[in-house]
């Protein structure tokens, strides 16, 4: 099949290279004029501006944008509503915000114009893994575009069959699934996002207390002087947390147990904040969430003014000592 990019990122331009590995074809467009050339010396088919990139896709058309989410991808989508025809599919695969999509899927829709939110996860390593994809938007058009989703999942793998689950949608166990009408695809990789800050957080903090039990505050006798790379790796084998983001953990700590090179300031990309969000609007207790997005805002202060209170009050109503700056 062929399929249209708009957006040659890490994500959108391993797509493609990854759709082209399949036997697909694809038309290429980017700001950048080097990450359209440099895919287009790949075998992609290079466009000047979104004219053109739609002129050169064949009918019904299949676009996909692959952009931060926010204006960027809605002045795209609203840009592209007016080059597209009646038949056409237009896929937001970014990390939108799910009530956005289904704005846009109603302005679309009255044009005669088929719309799919994909949440993609994978990241950096998706164009050898694959992508794990949850599909929301209309039906026939997602059944329509399988072979293209079909090329970018990751198949099943060495995964074992999970129990009971005869009868369902098979391409569930090939990596991804239909979640339902406009939304509901990017409202899945959202709570997605937001249980990743939980598990990357529960790992930092675990790992930051066996780092730290080697301390003068730790009694000697106490102090164990652990090789963090090791303790990743031995738990990659049969334990209970074992996982993807262990196995990157190994691989950070394999190249640099002090992780020297990172100065412990973390950015969150929205989905964190949008999941606890619709926790609070549904009166969900998601305390583990709520904790790792705002761990991610102290991250990013030198020196919290709330830690500072804290340490005055201790001082006026206990008398403990205070570090003066």
């Amino acid at each position: 099949m062929q399929l249209g990019m708009i957006g040659l990122g890490r994500m959108g331009g391993n797509i493609v290279r990854r759709l082209m590995r399949g036997g697909h074809s694809c038309v290429v467009y980017d700001k950048s004029a080097d990450a359209v050339r440099g895919l287009a010396g790949e075998g992609a088919a290079p466009s000047r501006d979104l004219a053109d990139f739609v002129h050169q896709l064949d009918k019904p058309r299949a676009v996909w944008v692959m952009l931060p989410a926010g204006a960027i991808t809605h002045a795209t989508i609203v840009e592209l509503a007016d080059l597209l025809e009646k038949g056409d599919t237009l896929i937001d695969g970014g990390n939108s915000f799910f009530q956005d999509d289904v704005r846009h899927a109603e302005m679309l829709n009255a044009k005669g114009i088929r719309y799919l939110d994909v949440g993609t996860s994978g990241g950096i390593w998706g164009l050898e893994r694959g992508y794990c994809m949850m599909i929301g938007g209309d039906r026939e058009a997602a059944d329509h575009l399988d072979p293209i989703f079909a090329a970018l999942a990751p198949g099943r793998g060495s995964i074992p069959a999970t129990p009971g689950r005869q009868g369902r949608d098979p391409r569930v166990e090939q990596g991804y699934m239909y979640c339902g009408p406009a939304g509901s695809g990017h409202f899945v990789k959202m709570v997605h996002n937001g249980i990743e800050y939980g598990l990357m957080q529960a790992f930092a903090e675990g790992f930051d207390i066996l780092r730290n039990v080697n301390t003068p505050a730790v009694p000697e006798n106490r102090r164990y002087k652990l090789d963090l790379a090791d303790v990743a790796e031995v738990w990659r084998r049969g334990s209970v947390v074992s996982s993807w983001l262990l196995d990157l953990s190994a691989i950070a700590l394999a190249e640099d147990a002090d992780l020297r090179e990172f100065s412990g300031h973390v950015e969150d990309s929205g989905e964190g904040r949008w999941t606890v969000f619709e926790a609070i609007e549904h009166d969900v207790p998601a305390t583990a969430l709520a904790h790792a997005l705002f761990a991610r805002f102290r991250s990013r202060q030198e020196e919290s003014f709330g830690a500072k209170l804290i340490a005055a009050l201790r001082q006026e109503f206990g008398g403990h000592a205070v570090k003066t700056e």
